[in-house]
């Protein structure tokens, strides 16, 4: 089949269109922002319209870290509500035949009870760290599940935990939590200086590898019917703990510090993978401790070519 992948040159993206072109042996057209700005409604339409493709899997937002979130709400409310209205409304006109956007756990209710479902994303705010965002992410579904009823289309939405990996985004003010934690600890032993972690590292996280949701993705194209799936393994991890698999795999871990005195963000953020499990079993994620450290080798090997 066709499949036109948005954010293709992201953390996900790029995983995502090398397996779907050599794993899945699918068509892909890859969009990034300087194939097509998908700000500009008449752009973005014309782009899609244009390749006609039969499955559209959105992966491009305007996303960041703990302190993006909270010093540019406006930019992270505007620029998803703009790009999802945008790739909807053209694959409708398109008519594409499936359509899979992309969510995320930290927009559910930040009041709520754990493990969270599928069923519960709409049942309260979100932290108020990242409620720009959040409900920017969740006017997602509300928009794919208005066009399946009003129009029969096939639209559904993923909804990944904490993704890592190769690809990503190190930029000390923008980035999440992984890969700001291995520039700083980059830095760090650069300078000979403490490796200081923001917080106590006591919240609870769950982590998901680009490559193994990329691969999940492609295979819920099939599976899914005008529905959300959490995607994410059941492992739950200290911020603490992450940031010492990352001390370690850069042999620094003695100068590791906490600073009290800045912000934890959400507690927790428990997903319940129960959904996915059903439509795909036995499925084997990424060992996270392996998983960092891959990345570490990756961040220092292409230091000079990496986003940061």
């Amino acid at each position: 089949m066709k499949i036109l992948i948005t954010g293709a040159t992201g953390l996900v993206g790029a995983s995502m269109v090398k397996q779907a072109r050599d794993l899945f042996k699918h068509e892909v057209i890859s969009v990034s922002s300087k194939d097509c700005d998908l700000l500009d409604a008449r752009a973005t339409e014309n782009y899609i319209v244009g390749h006609k493709p039969d499955v559209v899997i959105h992966l491009a937002a305007n996303v960041g870290g703990l302190f993006k979130n909270m010093n540019n709400k406006v930019e992270m409310f505007e620029h998803n509500i703009r790009m999802n209205s945008n790739v909807i409304s053209a694959c409708h006109k398109a008519g594409v035949e499936r359509f899979i956007g992309t969510l995320s756990t930290c927009i559910f209710p930040d009041k709520t009870t754990y493990p969270i479902d599928e069923s519960m994303l709409q049942l309260g705010p979100p932290h108020t760290s990242n409620d720009a965002y959040a409900y920017a992410k969740r006017m997602l579904m509300v928009q794919c599940d208005a066009y399946n009823e009003q129009h029969g289309t096939n639209y559904s939405c993923i909804i990944p935990t904490n993704v890592y990996g190769d690809n990503d985004n190190y930029n000390l003010q923008d980035a999440h939590v992984i890969p700001a934690l291995i520039h700083k600890c980059y830095l760090a032993k650069k300078e000979s200086k403490s490796f200081v972690v923001a917080g106590s590292g006591k919240p609870l996280r769950q982590f998901i590898h680009a490559d193994d949701l990329a691969n999940i993705t492609l295979q819920l194209i099939d599976k899914i019917d005008r529905e959300s799936v959490i995607i994410s393994p059941e492992q739950e991890i200290s911020i603490g703990d992450v940031a010492k698999h990352i001390a370690d795999a850069f042999d620094y871990s003695k100068m590791m510090r906490f600073n009290l005195e800045l912000p934890d963000g959400q507690y927790k953020k428990t997903a319940d993978n129960t959904k996915m499990l059903k439509l795909i079993s036995d499925y084997e994620f990424i060992d996270l401790k392996q998983g960092i450290y891959r990345t570490v080798d990756h961040f220092i090997n292409n230091f000079d070519q990496i986003r940061k």
